[in-house]
C-alpha cells in the first residue's frame, strides 16, 4: 500500500501533460474547425464536398483508431514523429471534425433576413458573410465550443495507449507499480474531476450570458 502523498508526484507529472495536450489540440482545432466549417459552407461543391467527407471520416470512426493509425502510419510518412506529436494531430483532425459542423450549423441558423437586408444594402455576398453571418454565428458558438473542450480532456486520456505519459498512462504505471487500484485510481478520477470542473462551469456561465444576450438582442 502507497501513502496518498506518494503517488501525488507521478500522477501531477501526467495531469501536466494532459493539461498540454488538451491546451495544445484544442488550439490547434479551434482554428482548423473554422477553416472547416467555412468550407462546409462554401460556395463551390467540391470544397464543400471535401470538407464533407474530411467531417465524416473522423466524425464516423473510431478516435482509439485514428489514434493508432496516426501513431503506427505517420511517422513512417514524418521520421521521427514523437507520440505527443501524433496525439496532438489525432485529437486535432478529430475535434476539428465536431467543431467544424459546430461552426456550420451555427452560419445555417442565421436569420435569413439579415443576409436579405445585406443584399439590399448593395453588400456584395462575401462582404455579408464577413461583417454580417459571421459574427451573428460566433456567439452562440462559444458554449457549444467550451462543451467539446471538456469532451477532449476526456478524449486525451486515450493517448495512455499510444505511450503518452499522461494522467491516464501515469495512473495505469502506479497500478501496475503498487497494486493499489483504490487509492491510484481515486486519485485519477479527482484529477480530472478538477480539469473538468472549472472549464463546465465557465461553459455553464457562457451559456448564461450567451442567453443574456440573445434576450436583449
Amino acid at each position: 500500500m502507497s501513502s496518498w502523498i506518494e503517488l501525488l508526484p507521478a500522477l501531477l507529472r501526467g495531469a501536466w501533460v494532459t493539461v498540454q495536450i488538451t491546451v495544445v489540440s484544442g488550439a490547434c482545432s479551434l482554428v482548423a474547425s473554422f477553416l472547416v466549417g467555412f468550407a462546409r459552407v462554401a460556395p463551390w461543391w467540391p470544397v464543400r464536398a471535401v470538407a464533407r467527407v474530411y467531417c465524416d471520416l473522423f466524425r464516423g470512426t473510431s478516435l482509439l483508431v485514428q489514434l493508432f493509425y496516426f501513431y503506427y502510419v505517420l511517422p513512417l510518412v514524418v521520421p521521427g514523429l514523437g507520440p505527443f506529436t501524433t496525439a496532438v494531430l489525432a485529437l486535432t483532425a478529430n475535434t476539428a471534425a465536431y467543431g467544424a459542423e459546430i461552426v456550420r450549423s451555427r452560419i445555417l441558423a442565421v436569420d435569413p433576413g439579415l443576409r436579405e437586408a445585406a443584399t439590399a444594402l448593395n453588400m456584395s455576398p462575401a462582404l455579408t458573410f464577413r461583417r454580417i453571418v459571421v459574427p451573428t454565428a460566433l456567439l452562440p458558438m462559444v458554449p457549444l465550443f467550451g462543451n467539446r473542450a471538456i469532451i477532449l480532456v476526456k478524449e486525451s486520456s486515450l493517448v495512455s495507449l499510444i505511450t503518452v505519459a499522461d494522467l491516464a498512462f501515469q495512473g495505469q504505471q502506479l497500478f501496475v507499480l503498487t497494486d493499489d487500484a483504490g487509492r491510484v485510481y481515486a486519485l485519477v478520477l479527482l484529477m480530472y474531476f478538477c480539469i473538468c470542473f472549472p472549464l463546465s462551469l465557465g461553459v455553464r456561465w457562457l451559456e448564461r450570458r450567451v442567453g443574456v444576450r440573445a434576450a436583449g438582442a
